[in-house]
Protein backbone atom coordinates (compact mmCIF):
# COMPACT_ATOMS: atom_id res chain seq x y z
CA UNK A 1 0.00 0.00 0.00
CA UNK A 2 3.31 2.18 -0.92
CA UNK A 3 2.85 2.53 3.36
CA UNK A 4 6.66 3.22 4.59
CA UNK A 5 8.08 0.01 6.11
CA UNK A 6 9.57 0.73 9.92
CA UNK A 7 12.79 -0.09 10.83
CA UNK A 8 15.28 0.64 13.45
CA UNK A 9 15.88 3.82 13.06
CA UNK A 10 12.79 5.16 13.92
CA UNK A 11 12.69 3.13 17.03
CA UNK A 12 15.79 4.40 18.26
CA UNK A 13 14.39 7.93 17.81
CA UNK A 14 11.78 7.08 20.20
CA UNK A 15 14.56 5.70 22.66
CA UNK A 16 14.10 1.95 21.58
CA UNK A 17 17.73 1.26 22.70
CA UNK A 18 18.02 -3.06 23.34
CA UNK A 19 18.42 -4.75 19.63
CA UNK A 20 16.01 -6.85 21.42
CA UNK A 21 13.06 -4.49 21.82
CA UNK A 22 13.75 -3.30 18.26
CA UNK A 23 13.86 -7.06 16.38
CA UNK A 24 10.47 -7.67 18.82
CA UNK A 25 8.71 -4.16 17.29
CA UNK A 26 9.68 -4.66 13.88
CA UNK A 27 8.48 -8.22 13.91
CA UNK A 28 5.17 -7.92 16.04
CA UNK A 29 4.53 -4.95 13.83
CA UNK A 30 4.76 -6.35 10.58
CA UNK A 31 2.76 -9.11 11.29
CA UNK A 32 0.15 -7.81 13.65
CA UNK A 33 0.01 -4.08 12.72
CA UNK A 34 0.54 -4.38 9.02
CA UNK A 35 -2.54 -2.21 7.94
CA UNK A 36 -1.69 0.62 10.83
CA UNK A 37 0.64 3.67 9.85
CA UNK A 38 3.79 3.97 10.51
CA UNK A 39 3.17 7.07 12.92
CA UNK A 40 0.32 4.98 14.84
CA UNK A 41 2.53 2.14 15.30
CA UNK A 42 5.58 4.92 16.60
CA UNK A 43 2.91 6.07 19.21
CA UNK A 44 2.11 2.61 20.54
CA UNK A 45 5.07 1.51 21.12
CA UNK A 46 6.16 4.31 22.76
CA UNK A 47 3.12 4.25 24.97
CA UNK A 48 4.36 -0.07 25.79
CA UNK A 49 8.03 1.66 26.56
CA UNK A 50 6.23 4.18 28.83
CA UNK A 51 3.63 2.41 30.19
CA UNK A 52 4.89 -1.33 30.16
CA UNK A 53 2.61 -2.66 32.49
CA UNK A 54 -0.76 -1.86 30.86
CA UNK A 55 0.38 -4.57 28.22
CA UNK A 56 2.43 -7.37 30.21
CA UNK A 57 -0.66 -9.64 30.01
CA UNK A 58 -1.68 -8.89 25.90
CA UNK A 59 -1.73 -11.77 24.36
CA UNK A 60 0.39 -10.12 20.94
CA UNK A 61 2.38 -7.20 22.81
CA UNK A 62 3.31 -8.31 26.22
CA UNK A 63 6.96 -9.82 24.95
CA UNK A 64 8.07 -5.93 23.77
CA UNK A 65 6.52 -4.77 27.37
CA UNK A 66 8.52 -7.62 28.87
CA UNK A 67 11.83 -5.82 27.53
CA UNK A 68 10.80 -2.68 29.58
CA UNK A 69 9.85 -4.29 32.41
CA UNK A 70 12.76 -3.54 35.36
CA UNK A 71 14.04 -6.58 36.81
CA UNK A 72 13.06 -6.84 40.10
CA UNK A 73 16.74 -6.98 42.46
CA UNK A 74 15.38 -10.18 45.27
CA UNK A 75 18.10 -10.29 47.35
CA UNK A 76 18.08 -13.46 48.36
CA UNK A 77 18.46 -14.03 52.73
CA UNK A 78 21.23 -15.46 54.04
CA UNK A 79 20.82 -18.64 55.54
CA UNK A 80 21.50 -18.54 59.13
CA UNK A 81 24.26 -21.18 60.90
CA UNK A 82 23.40 -22.89 64.27
CA UNK A 83 24.98 -20.85 66.98
CA UNK A 84 26.85 -23.48 67.96
CA UNK A 85 28.46 -26.55 66.12
CA UNK A 86 26.34 -29.70 66.72
CA UNK A 87 28.93 -32.10 68.77
CA UNK A 88 30.38 -35.25 67.11
CA UNK A 89 32.80 -37.87 67.57
CA UNK A 90 37.09 -37.30 67.03
CA UNK A 91 38.95 -40.63 65.90
CA UNK A 92 43.03 -40.09 66.45
CA UNK A 93 42.55 -36.03 67.30
CA UNK A 94 46.36 -36.04 67.53
CA UNK A 95 46.31 -37.13 63.92
CA UNK A 96 44.39 -33.72 62.51
CA UNK A 97 45.26 -30.61 61.98
CA UNK A 98 43.52 -27.92 64.04
CA UNK A 99 42.71 -26.23 60.44
CA UNK A 100 40.60 -29.84 59.31
CA UNK A 101 38.97 -29.77 62.69
CA UNK A 102 38.02 -26.41 62.59
CA UNK A 103 36.55 -27.08 59.21
CA UNK A 104 34.10 -29.95 59.87
CA UNK A 105 33.19 -27.21 63.15
CA UNK A 106 31.62 -25.39 60.63
CA UNK A 107 30.21 -27.77 58.59
CA UNK A 108 28.48 -28.72 61.93
CA UNK A 109 26.54 -25.43 62.27
CA UNK A 110 24.39 -26.36 59.35
CA UNK A 111 21.19 -25.75 59.92
CA UNK A 112 20.36 -29.55 57.49
CA UNK A 113 22.81 -31.65 59.74
CA UNK A 114 21.63 -34.64 61.47
CA UNK A 115 25.28 -35.92 63.01
CA UNK A 116 28.81 -35.83 62.16
CA UNK A 117 32.79 -37.38 62.20
CA UNK A 118 35.96 -37.33 61.69
CA UNK A 119 38.84 -40.07 60.67
CA UNK A 120 42.34 -40.44 61.97
CA UNK A 121 43.07 -39.95 58.46
CA UNK A 122 41.34 -36.10 58.41
CA UNK A 123 43.04 -32.98 56.61
CA UNK A 124 41.60 -29.96 55.24
CA UNK A 125 39.78 -29.85 52.21
CA UNK A 126 37.11 -28.06 50.26
CA UNK A 127 33.91 -27.46 51.91
CA UNK A 128 33.91 -30.59 54.22
CA UNK A 129 37.53 -32.14 55.15
CA UNK A 130 38.87 -35.26 53.79
CA UNK A 131 38.09 -38.13 55.97
CA UNK A 132 34.42 -36.05 57.36
CA UNK A 133 31.91 -37.81 57.58
CA UNK A 134 28.59 -35.71 57.67
CA UNK A 135 24.47 -37.27 58.04
CA UNK A 136 21.79 -34.54 56.63
CA UNK A 137 17.94 -34.56 56.29
CA UNK A 138 17.23 -35.11 53.29
CA UNK A 139 19.70 -32.82 51.57
CA UNK A 140 22.79 -33.75 49.55
CA UNK A 141 26.32 -31.12 49.44
CA UNK A 142 28.03 -31.71 46.30
CA UNK A 143 30.77 -30.82 47.96
CA UNK A 144 30.72 -33.31 50.92
CA UNK A 145 30.90 -35.65 48.08
CA UNK A 146 33.95 -34.43 46.23
CA UNK A 147 35.27 -33.25 42.86
CA UNK A 148 35.85 -36.52 42.05
CA UNK A 149 32.37 -38.87 42.65
CA UNK A 150 32.79 -42.56 43.83
CA UNK A 151 36.23 -42.69 44.31
CA UNK A 152 37.35 -45.92 45.25
CA UNK A 153 39.61 -48.89 45.94
CA UNK A 154 39.92 -51.95 44.71
CA UNK A 155 42.09 -54.92 45.41
CA UNK A 156 42.19 -58.26 43.56
CA UNK A 157 44.14 -61.02 44.97
CA UNK A 158 45.22 -64.00 43.15
CA UNK A 159 46.32 -67.35 43.64
CA UNK A 160 50.12 -66.68 42.97
CA UNK A 161 52.66 -66.84 44.86
CA UNK A 162 55.18 -63.77 45.41
CA UNK A 163 58.10 -64.85 43.94
CA UNK A 164 55.67 -63.99 40.65
CA UNK A 165 56.15 -60.31 41.41
CA UNK A 166 59.89 -60.92 40.93
CA UNK A 167 60.26 -63.12 38.02
CA UNK A 168 57.96 -61.61 35.56
CA UNK A 169 58.95 -57.59 37.01
CA UNK A 170 59.60 -56.68 33.57
CA UNK A 171 55.89 -58.01 32.13
CA UNK A 172 54.03 -56.17 34.98
CA UNK A 173 55.62 -52.98 34.49
CA UNK A 174 54.75 -53.70 30.39
CA UNK A 175 51.48 -54.34 31.37
CA UNK A 176 50.68 -51.16 33.68
CA UNK A 177 52.25 -49.09 31.28
CA UNK A 178 50.38 -50.35 28.20
CA UNK A 179 47.23 -50.66 30.12
CA UNK A 180 46.87 -48.26 32.27
CA UNK A 181 47.09 -44.09 31.82
CA UNK A 182 46.59 -41.41 33.98
CA UNK A 183 45.97 -37.60 34.43
CA UNK A 184 43.50 -34.75 33.25
CA UNK A 185 41.93 -35.94 29.97
CA UNK A 186 43.89 -39.50 29.78
CA UNK A 187 42.37 -41.92 27.40
CA UNK A 188 43.71 -46.17 26.92
CA UNK A 189 42.99 -45.60 23.12
CA UNK A 190 41.59 -48.63 22.58
CA UNK A 191 37.84 -49.50 21.96
CA UNK A 192 36.06 -50.86 25.23
CA UNK A 193 32.78 -52.38 26.14
CA UNK A 194 31.07 -52.01 29.14
CA UNK A 195 27.44 -52.46 30.38
CA UNK A 196 27.58 -48.89 32.44
CA UNK A 197 27.81 -47.30 29.25
CA UNK A 198 24.55 -48.60 28.17
CA UNK A 199 22.56 -46.98 30.50
CA UNK A 200 19.65 -45.44 30.17
CA UNK A 201 20.78 -42.40 32.89
CA UNK A 202 22.71 -41.21 30.03
CA UNK A 203 19.86 -39.86 28.20
CA UNK A 204 17.87 -38.52 31.56
CA UNK A 205 19.54 -34.95 31.59
CA UNK A 206 21.31 -32.88 28.79
CA UNK A 207 24.35 -32.55 31.07
CA UNK A 208 25.22 -36.54 31.11
CA UNK A 209 23.95 -36.97 27.09
CA UNK A 210 26.71 -34.04 26.95
CA UNK A 211 29.51 -36.76 29.11
CA UNK A 212 28.57 -39.93 27.51
CA UNK A 213 30.89 -39.21 24.95
CA UNK A 214 34.14 -38.68 27.11
CA UNK A 215 33.15 -41.32 29.83
CA UNK A 216 33.24 -43.97 26.95
CA UNK A 217 36.58 -42.72 25.46
CA UNK A 218 38.42 -42.16 29.39
CA UNK A 219 37.03 -45.62 30.44
CA UNK A 220 39.78 -47.93 32.34
CA UNK A 221 41.85 -44.85 33.18
CA UNK A 222 42.71 -42.81 36.53
CA UNK A 223 42.90 -39.06 37.50
CA UNK A 224 46.28 -37.29 38.62
CA UNK A 225 47.72 -36.70 42.20
CA UNK A 226 47.34 -39.80 44.75
CA UNK A 227 45.54 -42.23 42.09
CA UNK A 228 47.57 -45.25 42.03
CA UNK A 229 47.50 -49.06 40.29
CA UNK A 230 50.40 -51.24 41.55
CA UNK A 231 50.88 -55.08 42.35
CA UNK A 232 52.16 -56.21 45.66
CA UNK A 233 52.13 -58.90 47.82
CA UNK A 234 49.15 -59.51 50.17
CA UNK A 235 49.33 -61.93 53.39
CA UNK A 236 45.97 -63.35 54.44
CA UNK A 237 44.84 -63.72 58.15
CA UNK A 238 43.06 -66.82 59.10
CA UNK A 239 39.97 -65.41 60.02
CA UNK A 240 39.26 -63.94 56.72
CA UNK A 241 35.78 -64.12 54.39
CA UNK A 242 37.39 -65.42 51.43
CA UNK A 243 37.56 -69.28 52.43
CA UNK A 244 41.04 -68.89 51.34
CA UNK A 245 44.36 -70.86 53.22
CA UNK A 246 45.87 -68.28 55.61
CA UNK A 247 49.59 -67.08 53.68
CA UNK A 248 50.64 -64.69 50.75
CA UNK A 249 49.32 -64.25 47.65
CA UNK A 250 49.43 -61.32 44.83
CA UNK A 251 47.57 -58.90 45.06
CA UNK A 252 46.59 -55.85 42.21
CA UNK A 253 45.36 -52.59 44.39
CA UNK A 254 44.08 -49.41 42.59
CA UNK A 255 42.79 -45.94 43.29
CA UNK A 256 40.86 -43.79 41.26
CA UNK A 257 37.42 -42.34 40.65
CA UNK A 258 34.80 -40.95 38.06
CA UNK A 259 36.92 -39.40 35.76
CA UNK A 260 36.15 -36.00 33.22
CA UNK A 261 32.31 -37.48 33.66
CA UNK A 262 32.07 -36.89 38.15
CA UNK A 263 34.27 -33.64 38.38
CA UNK A 264 31.97 -31.57 35.53
CA UNK A 265 28.66 -33.37 37.23
CA UNK A 266 30.46 -32.22 40.72
CA UNK A 267 31.54 -28.26 39.37
CA UNK A 268 27.89 -28.43 37.79
CA UNK A 269 25.85 -28.82 40.49
CA UNK A 270 27.86 -27.42 43.11
CA UNK A 271 27.34 -23.90 41.12
CA UNK A 272 23.60 -24.66 40.69
CA UNK A 273 23.73 -25.42 45.09
CA UNK A 274 25.68 -22.00 45.55
CA UNK A 275 23.34 -20.19 43.90
CA UNK A 276 19.75 -21.49 45.44
CA UNK A 277 21.49 -22.20 48.71
CA UNK A 278 23.64 -18.88 50.33
CA UNK A 279 25.65 -19.69 53.30
CA UNK A 280 28.04 -17.62 54.71
CA UNK A 281 31.63 -17.97 54.65
CA UNK A 282 33.55 -19.90 55.38
CA UNK A 283 30.58 -22.36 54.77
CA UNK A 284 29.86 -21.94 50.72
CA UNK A 285 31.09 -24.80 49.87
CA UNK A 286 28.51 -26.45 51.86
CA UNK A 287 25.95 -24.82 49.42
CA UNK A 288 22.80 -28.13 49.41
CA UNK A 289 20.38 -29.79 47.20
CA UNK A 290 17.02 -30.72 48.39
CA UNK A 291 16.35 -33.98 47.28
CA UNK A 292 12.27 -33.17 46.60
CA UNK A 293 13.75 -30.63 44.36
CA UNK A 294 14.16 -31.35 40.58
CA UNK A 295 18.38 -30.59 41.08
CA UNK A 296 18.53 -32.85 44.28
CA UNK A 297 16.92 -35.60 42.38
CA UNK A 298 19.43 -34.99 39.30
CA UNK A 299 22.40 -34.55 41.17
CA UNK A 300 21.46 -38.14 43.45
CA UNK A 301 20.89 -40.04 39.42
CA UNK A 302 24.08 -38.55 38.00
CA UNK A 303 26.08 -38.91 41.14
CA UNK A 304 24.83 -42.67 41.10
CA UNK A 305 25.86 -43.21 37.89
CA UNK A 306 28.93 -41.51 38.42
CA UNK A 307 29.94 -44.06 40.80
CA UNK A 308 28.86 -47.04 39.16
CA UNK A 309 31.26 -45.94 36.71
CA UNK A 310 34.19 -45.45 38.73
CA UNK A 311 33.79 -49.21 39.85
CA UNK A 312 33.24 -49.95 35.86
CA UNK A 313 36.99 -48.12 35.51
CA UNK A 314 38.48 -50.35 37.71
CA UNK A 315 36.73 -53.53 36.06
CA UNK A 316 38.40 -52.66 33.18
CA UNK A 317 41.58 -52.02 35.11
CA UNK A 318 41.87 -55.05 36.63
CA UNK A 319 40.35 -57.30 33.65
CA UNK A 320 42.69 -56.08 30.87
CA UNK A 321 46.10 -56.47 33.78
CA UNK A 322 44.79 -59.78 34.66
CA UNK A 323 44.41 -60.95 30.60
CA UNK A 324 47.99 -59.39 29.90
CA UNK A 325 49.33 -61.32 32.39
CA UNK A 326 47.54 -64.39 31.90
CA UNK A 327 46.51 -64.52 35.29
CA UNK A 328 42.98 -65.60 37.11
CA UNK A 329 41.81 -63.38 40.60
CA UNK A 330 40.11 -65.81 42.97
CA UNK A 331 38.88 -63.02 45.48
CA UNK A 332 38.25 -59.41 45.16
CA UNK A 333 37.48 -56.32 47.41
CA UNK A 334 36.66 -53.02 46.88
CA UNK A 335 34.82 -49.69 48.19
CA UNK A 336 33.83 -46.17 47.51
CA UNK A 337 34.96 -43.19 49.11
CA UNK A 338 33.78 -39.48 47.51
CA UNK A 339 29.79 -40.56 48.01
CA UNK A 340 26.64 -40.23 49.33
CA UNK A 341 24.38 -43.04 50.87
CA UNK A 342 20.93 -43.09 52.62
CA UNK A 343 21.48 -44.84 55.77
CA UNK A 344 19.60 -45.14 59.20
CA UNK A 345 21.90 -43.47 62.06
CA UNK A 346 21.32 -44.54 65.67
CA UNK A 347 18.42 -43.09 66.50
CA UNK A 348 16.35 -44.20 63.54
CA UNK A 349 16.87 -41.47 61.33
CA UNK A 350 17.26 -42.03 57.39
CA UNK A 351 20.12 -39.58 56.92
CA UNK A 352 22.07 -38.78 53.64
CA UNK A 353 25.24 -39.93 54.92
CA UNK A 354 28.21 -38.32 53.05
CA UNK A 355 31.94 -40.00 53.16
CA UNK A 356 34.43 -37.53 52.00
CA UNK A 357 37.36 -39.92 51.54
CA UNK A 358 36.25 -42.42 54.28
CA UNK A 359 35.56 -45.74 53.87
CA UNK A 360 31.91 -47.39 54.67
CA UNK A 361 32.13 -49.18 57.88
CA UNK A 362 28.56 -50.94 58.43
CA UNK A 363 29.10 -54.56 60.59
CA UNK A 364 30.49 -57.01 58.36
CA UNK A 365 31.79 -54.62 54.95
CA UNK A 366 34.73 -55.38 53.82
CA UNK A 367 37.14 -52.47 52.62
CA UNK A 368 40.51 -52.03 52.00
CA UNK A 369 42.69 -48.94 53.79
CA UNK A 370 46.16 -48.24 51.69
CA UNK A 371 49.00 -46.44 52.97
CA UNK A 372 51.55 -45.04 50.85
CA UNK A 373 53.59 -46.05 47.82
CA UNK A 374 55.83 -47.96 50.30
CA UNK A 375 54.03 -48.45 53.06
CA UNK A 376 51.17 -51.88 54.39
CA UNK A 377 47.32 -51.31 53.30
CA UNK A 378 45.33 -53.38 55.15
CA UNK A 379 42.24 -55.43 54.09
CA UNK A 380 39.31 -54.78 56.77
CA UNK A 381 35.75 -55.70 58.18
CA UNK A 382 33.36 -52.82 59.78
CA UNK A 383 32.28 -53.44 62.98
CA UNK A 384 28.98 -50.68 62.33
CA UNK A 385 29.80 -48.42 64.98
CA UNK A 386 27.61 -45.70 65.02
CA UNK A 387 29.91 -43.17 66.78
CA UNK A 388 31.73 -43.19 63.14
CA UNK A 389 28.66 -42.88 61.06
CA UNK A 390 29.75 -46.21 60.12
CA UNK A 391 33.10 -45.42 58.33
CA UNK A 392 36.96 -45.55 58.83
CA UNK A 393 39.25 -43.74 57.15
CA UNK A 394 40.07 -44.25 53.17
CA UNK A 395 44.08 -44.25 53.77
CA UNK A 396 46.81 -42.68 55.82
CA UNK A 397 46.09 -38.90 55.42
CA UNK A 398 48.64 -36.16 54.17
CA UNK A 399 50.15 -34.69 56.77
CA UNK A 400 52.41 -32.27 54.59
CA UNK A 401 50.45 -30.19 51.44
CA UNK A 402 52.23 -30.84 48.04
CA UNK A 403 54.25 -27.88 48.13
CA UNK A 404 55.25 -28.38 51.66
CA UNK A 405 56.29 -31.97 51.09
CA UNK A 406 57.89 -31.09 47.84
CA UNK A 407 60.22 -28.51 50.08
CA UNK A 408 61.30 -31.20 52.30
CA UNK A 409 62.46 -34.31 50.06
CA UNK A 410 64.59 -34.62 46.85
CA UNK A 411 63.66 -36.62 43.85
CA UNK A 412 66.92 -38.47 44.90
CA UNK A 413 65.77 -38.80 48.64
CA UNK A 414 62.07 -40.35 47.12
CA UNK A 415 64.43 -43.24 45.08
CA UNK A 416 66.86 -44.12 47.99
CA UNK A 417 63.92 -44.66 50.32
CA UNK A 418 61.84 -46.38 47.15
CA UNK A 419 65.42 -48.55 47.44
CA UNK A 420 65.15 -48.99 50.76
CA UNK A 421 61.17 -50.15 50.62
CA UNK A 422 62.03 -52.70 47.88
CA UNK A 423 59.03 -50.77 45.85
CA UNK A 424 59.83 -49.95 42.07
CA UNK A 425 57.86 -46.72 40.64
CA UNK A 426 56.73 -46.14 37.46
CA UNK A 427 55.99 -42.19 36.96
CA UNK A 428 55.06 -40.45 39.89
CA UNK A 429 55.89 -37.35 41.54
CA UNK A 430 58.04 -35.92 45.26
CA UNK A 431 54.74 -34.68 46.18
CA UNK A 432 53.22 -38.21 46.85
CA UNK A 433 56.50 -39.19 48.26
CA UNK A 434 55.29 -41.51 51.46
CA UNK A 435 56.66 -38.69 53.91
CA UNK A 436 53.87 -36.16 52.69
CA UNK A 437 51.58 -39.29 54.64
CA UNK A 438 50.74 -40.02 58.26
CA UNK A 439 52.03 -43.60 59.91
CA UNK A 440 49.42 -45.98 58.81
CA UNK A 441 50.12 -47.99 61.60
CA UNK A 442 49.40 -44.64 64.17
CA UNK A 443 45.98 -44.05 61.66
CA UNK A 444 45.19 -47.87 62.29
CA UNK A 445 45.43 -47.96 65.81
CA UNK A 446 43.29 -45.09 65.88
CA UNK A 447 40.01 -46.91 64.53
CA UNK A 448 40.36 -50.35 66.75
CA UNK A 449 36.81 -49.94 67.65
CA UNK A 450 35.65 -48.97 63.82
CA UNK A 451 37.34 -52.33 61.66
CA UNK A 452 39.03 -55.63 62.58
CA UNK A 453 42.36 -56.05 60.57
CA UNK A 454 41.83 -59.33 57.81
CA UNK A 455 45.05 -58.94 55.97
CA UNK A 456 47.84 -56.42 54.49
CA UNK A 457 48.81 -55.33 51.02
CA UNK A 458 52.71 -54.33 50.54
CA UNK A 459 52.98 -52.58 47.27
CA UNK A 460 56.14 -53.70 45.24
CA UNK A 461 55.69 -52.14 41.87
CA UNK A 462 53.61 -48.80 41.74
CA UNK A 463 51.80 -46.79 38.47
CA UNK A 464 50.91 -43.42 38.90
CA UNK A 465 50.83 -40.42 37.12
CA UNK A 466 53.84 -38.68 35.00
CA UNK A 467 55.05 -41.51 33.88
Amino acid sequence: MGQQKLKGKHLRAIQYASNKAISLAVQIMAKHYKHTSMQEQLILLEDIKNNYSKYLTDAILSPIAKVFQPEVDVKRKQIELLAEAKEFNVFGRQHISSNAYQQMRWAMKLPVVHSGAMMPDAHQGYGLPIGGVLATNNVVIPYGVGVDIGCRMSLTIYPIQPTFLKRYEYQIKQALKEYTNFGTGGELGIVQEHEVLDRIEFTATPLLKQLHGKASRQLGTSGSGNHFVEFGTVQLLSDNPFDLEAGDYVGLLAHSGSRGLGATIANHYTSIAKEKCLLPSPTQNLAWLDLNAQEGQEYWLSMTLAGDYAKACHDQIHYHLAKALGIKPIAKVENHHNFAWKEKQFDGTECIVHRKGATPAGKGVLGIIPGSMTANGYIVQGKGEYGSLQSASHGAGRQFSRSKTKAKITGSQLKKILQKENVSLIGGSIDESPIAYKNIEDVMKSQTNLVDILGTFSPKIVRMDKA
